[in-house]
Order: structure tokens, then sequence, then C-alpha cells
């Protein structure tokens, strides 16, 4: 019996850093990128969970001495890994950290509280689920009282800085996900505090003055995504 490779998602479904790089995508990476999210592998993808939780755990405590994360990713790369996938993983965290240690000094956050991050309920977009997991949340109180909320998402890539063009889509998709996530304290979100950060350059990116635009044309390709997402084959090779 051939083994499965890949498992298929019917309804068309999109993270906000996929969405991201769709919007500033050419026309053949965009078929691939609606690929690989309808069509997800079954072997197990490094990821970055961790390096994630401890930049955002850095950031929360206002850390500024690249030091204690220098040290935290030797502590990541020495973990005991129970297989060369594990140990793989472990490698690529540690990565991610050492990289983000030497950037720190260059990360400009706003002024504002900063909350630990959530994955929001998943809500559907002109026929496509958009998911929305940031890393941490901000908040902060104007001066006539007003309450304003953002949200950061993190980004890295080993050796490549993310480019200028990605990052305000993300910045943007950020800004209007908080505007479909109604806030329980009525806080509204702020473009100055919805922020896409580069771990590997340690530039920060707000939503730019035509987020409120750029994520209407995003809601846009959302319907296109739902219309191309039934004739889009499974990549070569792969066993549903």
């Amino acid at each position: 019996m051939t083994k499965k490779t890949h498992v298929e998602v019917k309804a068309p479904e999109i993270d906000v850093r996929n969405l991201a790089d769709y919007m500033a995508a050419s026309e053949r990476k965009r078929r691939s990128i609606i690929e690989g999210c309808k069509f997800r592998p079954i072997a197990r993808l490094l990821q970055h969970r961790e390096a994630r939780i401890t930049v955002a755990s850095a950031l929360r405590k206002h850390e500024t001495d690249p030091q204690v994360l220098k040290d935290k990713a030797e502590s990541i790369r020495n973990k005991i890994a129970t297989d060369d996938f594990d140990a793989l993983t472990n490698e690529t965290n540690a990565d991610y950290v050492k990289q983000f240690s030497s950037v720190l000094a260059k990360v400009e956050l706003p002024e504002a509280e900063i909350l630990p991050g959530k994955s929001f309920p998943v809500i559907p977009v002109n026929g496509v689920n958009i998911r929305f997991s940031p890393d941490l949340l901000l908040r902060r109180k104007t001066k006539t009282n007003k309450l304003k909320r953002g949200a950061v998402m993190l980004r890295y890539a080993k050796g490549k800085g993310l480019s200028e063009a990605t990052a305000g889509w993300q910045s943007a998709a950020i800004l209007g996900m908080l505007g479909e996530h109604a806030d329980e304290d009525g806080a509204e979100p702020e473009k100055a505090l919805c922020v896409t950060i580069d771990c590997h350059t340690g530039e920060t990116y707000p939503a730019l003055g035509a987020a409120v635009s750029m994520f209407a044309n995003m809601k846009a390709a959302c319907q296109s995504i739902a219309e191309r997402w039934p004739n889009i084959p499974p990549p070569d090779g792969a066993v549903l």
C-alpha cells in the first residue's frame, strides 16, 4: 500500500503570513502558495515555534542585552534530541534566536503595553478562512483616554531579509484582522501598533498609511483564491 504524503484541505484556508506572501508574489508564486495551503504535507516540518516564543518573551521583558538571547540560543542548540529531526529543529531554532540577538538593538517597538500573543478564531473572508495568530498584542491609552490596540508578528528566513513589500502587506493584514475581531474593551486598531518584525535584520514595519485600502485588496484577493482553490492540483508525486 502506498503511503500517503499529503492531506487535502477541502475548504479554502490561508494564514496571514501566507496571505501577505501571496499579495507580494508573482502569479507563478501565487499558485505555489495556494498549492502549499491546500495540500499539507504529512511529514513533520521544521518549525520556529520555540524561537518565536523566545523572541516574543524577550520583547515583552524589554530585554536589551543580546548575550541573554545568545545564551538562550545555545541552550536550545544543546537540548536533548530524540532523533535527527529533533536535532535539526533545535539547530534551526537556535540559529533564529542567535541571529535575532545580533539585531536586537535595531528593533523599535511603539510605546505600548506588550501582552502575550494568541490565536484568534478563524474568520471567513470572501470564501476563504483566514487564520491569525500574532506573537504579541499591544495596547495603549491616548491622551484623551481612548484605547488603541495592535499586534506584532515575527518573520524569519535564514540568510535573507524580509522584503519591504511583503512586510507592508502583513502589517496591513494585522490591522485589518484586528478590525474584524471586536475588542471587549472597545479598543480600536491603530496602524502604528500593527507591526511586522524581520528577525533576520531587526527591521520593524508598522502598517502603512494605505493599510486600510491594502486590506480591502487582500479581501478581494480572497475571492480569487476561493475561485481558484478547486482547480489547484496536488504537487507532483503527492499521494492523498
